[in-house]
C-alpha cells in the first residue's frame, strides 16, 4: 500500500552543522522554528549532534535553554534530536546513570523523537539509550550507520534492522552520513528491510556525492516512510537534499508529502537571509565531491584534514591522507566514518602521513579504540597493529559501559556552586572545561557582546563533527 512520504526538516540542526560549522544562534533558530512549525513536517531535527557542544563552546549559549525556546516556538510539530548512543552528545562513553538522566531531561525539555546511533553499529552501545527513551514516553528511533566495506552489505543491514526491532525500537533510520548510498542500492536496502521488519523506515542522506535526491526517490518507491531534507538555502553540499525539491518531486503522486510548495516561499527567503549572516563560517564548498565515493569521508572530515594540515604547513599532503584513511579504516575493522570513529580514523591517518611511519604516534582516542572502549568493530582489527599500539594490554570484550562507574554524584562535587540545575550538571559531564567556562560566564553575567561571541567565535571554523 502506497502512503504519503513524510519529511523531517534538518535546517535547525544538521543543515547549519554541515554548512555553517554549527554557528547559527538560538535567536535565529527560534525565529525559523516558528515558521517551520506551520508547514506540516513529520518532525523538526533541531537538537543534539554537535549543536550541544557548539552552543556553549562558540556561542556562549545554553543548549537546554535553546531546546525549551524551540519547543515553545514550535508547539505543533514533533521535535527530534540526534544522540550518539552511550556517547550521548559527547565523544566518549558515559555511565548509565548519566545516560538515563540526560534522556529524561531531554524529553522533559521538549524532545519527542530521539534518533540513537552507534558509530560501530554495536547495539550494546544503543540499548541503554533506547530503554531510557521508551521509559520516558519518547519515540526511540535507532539509526544504522551506513557504509560500504567487505563486511557491509544489504544482508548485514537487514539483519541489523531486525535486531533493532527486537530491541524495541519504534522506527529505523538508515543514516548515510557520507552520501555514498547509490539510488538503486537505496531501493534494494529499503525493500529488504520493509519485507523483513515491520517498522517505519527513514532515510538520512548527505548530498556530498550528488546522489541523495535520487536515492530518496528510489527509497520512497521501495516503501521508505520519511526522508530528511533541509530548506534549500541550507541544503545540498555536505547537507541534505532540499525540502522544496522533494516536495515538488512527489507532488501529485501517490507519495505526495501534503506540504504546500507555495507556503515555503517566504520561509526560503528567511533561511537565505539568515545564512548570509554567517558567511565567515560557510564551509559549503564544493557543492558536490564525488571523491567521497572512493574514500567515504564526510565533508566535515575533509575540512578538518585541511585545517590540521594547514597548521602543520603540509596542506600539499592532503592526497596522501585521503589515501591513508581507507588503510587505517581496514586496520580498525572497517568502522563507519561517523562521530566519533571518523575523528579517530582521521586523526590517525594524518599522524601516519606526517610522521612518515604508520602508528609511530597514536592519540589517546586511538588507543582507547584498540582497547575496545568504543565497542566491537564490524570486522576483526589487524592484530599486528593492535600489538604495536597497545602491546599485550587487555581488550574489553563486553559492553564498554559496564566498565564505567556512576558519574553523577562525583560530578556534582566537582561542579559545586556553579550547578543551578540538573541540566547544568549534565552539560558539565559532557564537556567539563567548555561547560565550566560557560557557567562561570553566566554567573558573572557576561554577555555575548562582552565576550565578542555574537554570531560565534571564529576559532575552529572547520569544527564540524557529524
Amino acid at each position: 500500500m502506497v502512503q504519503k512520504v513524510g519529511i523531517t526538516d534538518t535546517t535547525l540542526r544538521d543543515g547549519h552543522q554541515s554548512l555553517l560549522a554549527t554557528r547559527v544562534t538560538t535567536a535565529d533558530i527560534v525565529d525559523l522554528a516558528a515558521d517551520l512549525d506551520k508547514v506540516g513536517f513529520h518532525s523538526l531535527e533541531c537538537w543534539g549532534g554537535a549543536t550541544f557542544d557548539s552552543c556553549m563552546r562558540f556561542l556562549n549559549e545554553d543548549p537546554w535553554e535553546r531546546l525549551r525556546k524551540i519547543r515553545k516556538a514550535a508547539p505543533n510539530t514533533k521535535l527530534q534530536m540526534l544522540l550518539r548512543g552511550q556517547n550521548l552528545v559527547g565523544y566518549r562513553h558515559y555511565a548509565d546513570d548519566v545516560v538515563d538522566d540526560f534522556i529524561k531531561r531531554a524529553i522533559a525539555n521538549g524532545v519527542d523523537i530521539i534518533r540513537i546511533f552507534d558509530a560501530l553499529n554495536d547495539l550494546r552501545n544503543v540499548e541503554r539509550s533506547l530503554k531510557a527513551t521508551k521509559a520516558e514516553g519518547g519515540h526511540a528511533q535507532v539509526a544504522v550507520s551506513y557504509t560500504n566495506s567487505p563486511v557491509h552489505n544489504n544482508d548485514y543491514f537487514v539483519e541489523l534492522a531486525q535486531k533493532v526491532k527486537d530491541m524495541g525500537a519504534d522506527s529505523i533510520c538508515i543514516k548515510d552520513m557520507s552520501g555514498i548510498i547509490y539510488p538503486y542500492g537505496a531501493y534494494e536496502l529499503v525493500k529488504g528491510i520493509k519485507e523483513k521488519v515491520d517498522l517505519p523506515v527513514q532515510l538520512h542522506c548527505h548530498y556530498v556525492s550528488g546522489m541523495a535526491a535520487m536515492a530518496y526517490l528510489k527509497a520512497v518507491e521501495a516503501g521508505c516512510d520519511v526522508i530528511d531534507c533541509a530548506m534549500s538555502p541550507m541544503a545540498l553540499g555536505a547537507s541534505q537534499p532540499a525540502v522544496e525539491t522533494m516536495v515538488a518531486t512527489f507532488g501529485g503522486t501517490p507519495y505526495d508529502t501534503g506540504i504546500d510548495l507555495n507556503a515555503l516561499t517566504e520561509i526560503t527567503k528567511k533561511v537565505a537571509e539568515i545564512r548570509g549572516h554567517y558567511e565567515k563560517f560557510d564551509i559549503s564548498s564544493p557543492r558536490v565531491n564525488t571523491n567521497v565515493l572512493r574514500y567515504q569521508i564526510p565533508g566535515g572530515m575533509i575540512s578538518n584534514f585541511m585545517s590540521q594540515l594547514r597548521e602543520a604547513n603540509a596542506l600539499n599532503r592532503l592526497p596522501e591522507v585521503l589515501e591513508e584513511v581507507p588503510r587505517v579504516r581496514k586496520d580498525m575493522g572497517y568502522p563507519p566514518l561517523v562521530t566519533p570513529s571518523s575523528q579517530i580514523v582521521g586523526s590517525q591517518a594524518v599522524l601516519n602521513v606526517l610522521m612518515g611511519e604508520r602508528y609511530k604516534i597514536t592519540t589517546n582516542e586511538v588507543k582507547a579504540y584498540f582497547h575496545g572502549q568504543y565497542g566491537q568493530p564490524p570486522a576483526p582489527m589487524d592484530p599486528a597493529i593492535v600489538k604495536k599500539v597497545i602491546g599485550d594490554d587487555r581488550v574489553i570484550t563486553g559492553r564498554p559501559a559496564d566498565e564505567l562507574a556512576p558519574q553523577l554524584e562525583e560530578a556534582k562535587h566537582e561542579l559545586g556552586y556553579l550547578m543551578e540545575t540538573l541540566e547544568d550538571l549534565l552539560s558539565y559531564i559532557m564537556f567539563p572545561q567548555v561547560a565550566k567556562t560557560f557557567l562561570e560566564n553566566r554567573m558573572a553575567g557576561k554577555t555575548n557582546v562582552e565576550l565578542n561571541m555574537v554570531g560565534g567565535d571564529e576559532k575552529a571554523v572547520n569544527y564540524c563533527p557529524v
